[in-house]
């Protein structure tokens, strides 16, 4: 198994890098890619510290050579929309929206339900559909703008919403502005990642993209990785022995 989204306590991980990979090879992973999310400005708790991104490349060097051939270990960044920071020490980038910008503002979209509650209402009348159509609008443009090699968790909008509990996802206008996105994302040949990280942090009972929208990417020929989102070491690879789509594997992208 690989995993190519693990977070460390460079960002909001819990653990260290070389606990992830003591963990990594403990679960006979071939390869673990560790990622920092990038530098915002506007909201410093959940991101690398500014300037830190040195830091990180040089101990995944360090990490790389005390662990050689017993697993590859990869940088990677997971880029917010909204981050402008160089990411050239990676080898990779995971392209995701994490926020949305309202006259100048920015608001998360995954910290809380009740921020998530009082964002559509406060901004948008309580029209969630109306938030879905401006979230996704960023999403379809998320590889143009982050030059990203992976999709970031396509439908993080509905974190905290299992068993509708803001919004209906069969609704027409909610699947038309994802349908919208996923058909200009795909073009681009990127994977789309099947992420599991709010199953494992109770959230979901099914990772992000949901199942219409998986249909949906498969049906244009789009790509899929999988994903663990893993903030702690525990949740290497949570639940991918789980997940059951139709040639996921021929749809790994390899690094």
């Amino acid at each position: 198994m690989n995993d190519f989204h693990v977070h460390t306590s460079f960002c909001d991980g819990k653990n260290p890098p070389e606990e992830m990979v003591i963990s990594a090879i403990k679960l006979n992973m071939k390869k673990i890619g560790l990622v920092y999310h990038s530098y915002v400005p506007f909201d410093e708790e959940f991101c690398i510290k500014k300037g830190n991104e040195k830091a990180f490349s040089d101990e995944i060097d360090r990490l790389r050579e005390k662990y050689r051939g017993k697993i590859e270990i990869l940088k990677g960044v997971e880029k917010d929309y909204f981050s402008d920071t160089s990411d050239d020490c990676c080898d990779y980038a995971i392209g995701s929206v994490h926020y949305i910008k309202i006259g100048g503002e920015y608001f998360s979209v995954d910290e809380s339900a009740e921020k998530f509650e009082s964002l559509a209402k406060d901004k948008f009348g309580g029209d969630y559909y109306a938030f879905a159509e401006e979230y996704f609008r960023l999403v379809s443009d998320v590889v143009n703008k982050t030059n990203a090699d992976i999709i970031g968790h396509f439908d993080l909008i509905s974190k905290f919403n299992e068993g509708g509990r803001f919004f209906d996802e069969n609704n027409k206008r909610y699947k038309k502005c994802a349908y919208n996105a996923i058909e200009k994302l795909v073009k681009y040949g990127v994977p789309f990642e099947i992420n599991t990280g709010a199953i494992s942090r109770g959230y979901r009972k099914t990772p992000y993209p949901n199942a219409d929208f998986i249909e949906k990417i498969e049906s244009l020929g789009g790509k899929f990785i999988l994903s663990s989102d893993a903030h702690s070491a525990e949740n290497l690879c949570f639940g991918f022995r789980g997940i059951k789509i139709n040639n996921i594997n021929e749809n790994f992208k390899a690094f």
